[in-house]
Order: structure tokens, then C-alpha cells, then sequence
């Protein structure tokens, strides 16, 4: 590093190349982790880290271990993105503005994603009050198909033009302006959730977050239905294989 900065506040975290479809992120995790996270702490041992390289679930886990700092100062993107796209969209299918949608799109940032769909509000009105069917394969109105345009942004981004950067960007630039102004607003981040939501793993994962100037503030507990339990711990079970699987 160049321009060492002692007691930084935040270090944002991010690797991005182009990579074709079937490229396995996961084989250079360990490599990037080690020449990066030392460096950086020497420098700037106080700091905060968000990570943002994909897979960032993983690559959160790793940060947190090859720096030795407590779980609250270690944070990644997680489905902050995510979260935002299901707003949108949500907006978009509503004809209301997205600043009035509410919903949460939490666990692994990729496919076994979990949106809130008994969480999913306008103004305080939960919209499974007025659709008990949303989100299910029984919707005659195909609300499951916000979560898939969700999940497959990133993928057909990367496949038109190699890469993202605008969205992931903004975003990145949103949580670093959160914790520098300590904001204390609510995202859906990457973080340790051992203890959360019955998850017993060692793990991390997007739940909602209170992001201050001090890292994770807080985990917001969220009131889930049953069926939204089982996926949340059916994406961490499937981080935790993934983990193994790398030798983490």
C-alpha cells in the first residue's frame, strides 16, 4: 500500500474482473484473503472492513478470520444489492415509490437467497394480509418471479457486458457513507449469525443490520413463517458445506 492511512475508519474491500459464466470463484479465495487482509490491518489495525468481492458470503467469513477482529467490525454487502432490487421491483409492480416499499431479501447472496415475503410492506399494509398466496407457487399473480429477477440481475449484467460495477457500486457507496455519517440505518448484510434465527454454524450470512460508525451495531430478529425459516437455514447449511468444500 502506497498510502497507509492509520486508523482508517473503513476499508472497503473489493475485487472485480471479468470472469466468464463458468469460471469457480471460490479457488482464488484464500489466495486474495492472505495477500490482502494483513496488509491492511498493519496500516490500519482500528479500521472497519466491508467486503465486497463475490463470493462475498465467504469472502466475509474469510476477512473476519485472517484479521482476528471481533465479528461486529467485519461486515460484506451481503444482499444489501439484493434488498434494493426487490424494492425496485416491488415499486415498479406496485405503481408507488420505492422509498414507500419495505421488504428484506436475506441468507447467501446467490441463488438459495430468501426473500421476507410476510415482511413485505407498503406504508404498514403487509401485503400477505391482502394476497395470502404471495410468494408461493398458488400466486396468480407470479410475485416469485421478483425474486428470480433479483437473483438473475447480476448474472445477465455480467453475461452482456463481463463484470458489474454501477450497482454494486452505488451500494458499496451507500453503507461507506452510512457508517462515516453513523447513519444507524438498516441493511441487509453479510454478518455473523451464529445463535440467530436457530442457525448454530459458525457462519456468515445477510440479515437485516444496523450499520453505524462502529461496525454492526445490532441484528434485527426478524419475525419469520415457518417456511421462511427452513430456507433461511437451508442457505446457511449449504454456505456451511461450501466452506468445508474450501478448506475454510
Amino acid at each position: 500500500m502506497t498510502n497507509p492511512t492509520p486508523g482508517g475508519d473503513l476499508r472497503s474491500k473489493l475485487m472485480k474482473e471479468m470472469q466468464p459464466p463458468s469460471e469457480c470463484a471460490y479457488s482464488k479465495v484464500t489466495i486474495v484473503g492472505v495477500g490482502i487482509i494483513p496488509q491492511l490491518l498493519k496500516y490500519s489495525p482500528d479500521t472497519l472492513l466491508c467486503v465486497v468481492s463475490n463470493p462475498v458470503d465467504v469472502m466475509t467469513y474469510l476477512a473476519w478470520k485472517l484479521s482476528g477482529l471481533p465479528p461486529h467490525r467485519v461486515f460484506g454487502s451481503g444482499c444489501a444489492l439484493d434488498t434494493s432490487r426487490l424494492k425496485f421491483y416491488m415499486a415498479e409492480r406496485l405503481l408507488t415509490d420505492v422509498s414507500s416499499c419495505h421488504g428484506y431479501v436475506i441468507g447467501e447472496h446467490g441463488d438459495s437467497s430468501v426473500v421476507v415475503w410476510s415482511g413485505m410492506n407498503v406504508a404498514g399494509v403487509r401485503l400477505t394480509d391482502l394476497k395470502p398466496e404471495l410468494g408461493t407457487d398458488k400466486d396468480p399473480e407470479k410475485w416469485l418471479d421478483l425474486h428470480k429477477l433479483v437473483i438473475e440481475s447480476a448474472n445477465e449484467i455480467i453475461k452482456l457486458k463481463g463484470y458489474t460495477s454501477w450497482a454494486i457500486g452505488l451500494c458499496v457507496s451507500e453503507l461507506c457513507a452510512a457508517v462515516m455519517s453513523n447513519r444507524k440505518h438498516i441493511y441487509s448484510l453479510s454478518t455473523m449469525v451464529k445463535g440467530c434465527q436457530g442457525i448454530e454454524d459458525e457462519i456468515f450470512l445477510s440479515l437485516p443490520c444496523v450499520l453505524s460508525q462502529n461496525g454492526i451495531n445490532a441484528v434485527v430478529n426478524l419475525t419469520l413463517t415457518d417456511g421462511e425459516k427452513e430456507k433461511l437455514k437451508k442457505s446457511a447449511k449449504e454456505l456451511s458445506e461450501l466452506y468445508r468444500s474450501a478448506n475454510l
